[in-house]
């Protein structure tokens, strides 16, 4: 049986460009995705603010573009793919995180899913393989829609290395939640796990080819996807297995991909992909993939949104409260969420340290992105001063 492949490289900004073409490659990720039909290109938002870590980098989708068109798929083939939530916008993300700028200077379209696409119910979708979920049809008893363009295109995910109060970490699998299913989807919370290994097995089915490319330029840890701690790591991964390139990420950040994060040993065991590290061949500087970051994870310091989230999902307040977000009474704790993360969070414990990370290298070419110009590899000049505060962060 053949090994699934991670593809592991260490970077830098000076080379990142010439370093995403070749991990891509090392992955054979052209043998994946087909080039006679769409691929979209899943940007992950979690937040519409600039927070390391927190969300696709431009230089991470800057990377993935230039190497496909350089290998010769066609630009009219290649779109910007995006979802939205109740708390985050991506209209607001997708210039906050200079994701926009990118995809307007390769001239390609940008794709957002709610936005006069259409939806097709699940069951005509995948059509047997609905009666093999393990709780979507529980959750959604009257069944679901899914982007129809999804049917048939190649999806490329662009997720970070991160931790996620919800799911331990979050990376590949985790990425297809918000384009795959609609604004309903916090119904997942209390089986979020099985949903996310209910939704690799409908991509698996509807995508032509699926892959990822994650960057771990910043990596957080912490009550992520939004509040975490934000390090420089200056790695990024590919590969075609979703599963694979999580338990990969996962025994980095320093956890046990199989113990600890219960959805990719639930594909794991299912054969949706592979968990286990000793079983994952290892292209490109094998070493890095070696390095235990000791990260804490998102459950030792978490914020008060977080607490809270747990005790409605999975604690003493799931009979109370919990039944309300499935109601018109839901907007009260999207209001929460967005007061407590936008209004107080934020100005006042993050902004701290995005304007600290923004002094690293990377902080650096994220503040410069519109004036600075890259050569072949990647920016060789990031400007001399490091950046200060808020315009770069906005």
């Amino acid at each position: 049986m053949t090994r699934p492949k991670v593809a592991i490289l260490r970077t830098s900004p000076a080379t990142v460009l010439a370093d995403y073409h070749r991990l891509l490659n090392l992955a054979d990720y052209q043998s994946v995705l087909d080039r006679t039909v769409e691929t979209a290109l899943k940007i992950n938002i979690s937040w519409h603010h600039f927070y390391p870590a927190c969300s696709t980098t431009p230089w991470q989708l800057d990377g993935v573009v230039r190497a496909m068109l350089a290998d010769g798929y066609d630009r009219d083939r290649i779109h910007a793919c995006h979802n939205r939530t109740v708390v985050v916008s991506a209209r607001r993300g997708e210039r906050g995180n200079k994701h926009l700028p990118v995809v307007q200077a390769h001239g390609l379209r940008n794709i957002h899913l709610y936005d006069g696409e259409e939806w097709i119910n699940i069951h005509d979708a995948i059509g047997d393989l609905s009666d093999k979920l393990l709780v979507l049809n529980q959750v959604y008893p009257k069944g679901f829609s899914i982007p129809k363009r999804f049917i048939g295109e190649n999806i490329l995910h662009l997720p970070t290395v991160k931790t996620h109060v919800f799911t331990t970490m979050t990376g590949a699998m985790k990425n297809a939640f918000g384009g795959l299913l609609n604004e309903r989807r916090h119904w997942t919370h209390p089986v979020i796990h099985e949903t996310l290994v209910d939704l690799l097995m409908i991509q698996r089915r509807i995508h032509k080819g699926l892959f990822v490319a994650m960057d771990g330029t910043f990596a957080g840890d912490g009550p992520g996807p939004r509040c975490m701690i934000p390090h420089v790591k200056n790695v990024i991964l590919a590969s075609a297995d979703p599963v694979a390139i999580d338990a990969v990420a996962a025994r980095i950040m320093g956890f046990s991909p199989l113990d600890d994060v219960k959805c990719i040993r639930i594909a794991h065991e299912m054969g949706l992909g592979c968990g286990d590290p000793r079983e994952i061949e290892i292209v490109g500087d094998a070493d890095a993939a070696e390095e235990n970051w000791h990260f804490t994870g998102p459950y030792r310091k978490m914020t008060f949104a977080a607490r809270m989230q747990h005790k409605i999902y999975w604690g003493r307040l799931k009979r109370p409260i919990e039944w309300s977000l499935k109601t018109w009474l839901a907007p009260w704790a999207y209001l929460a969420s967005i007061v407590y993360h936008d209004w107080f969070w934020m100005p006042f414990i993050g902004r701290g340290r995005v304007n600290d990370i923004l002094k690293s290298d990377w902080g650096r070419l994220f503040a410069q992105w519109e004036d600075v110009s890259p050569d072949e590899n990647g920016w060789p000049d990031i400007g001399g001063a490091p950046a200060q505060s808020a315009s770069a962060a906005r």
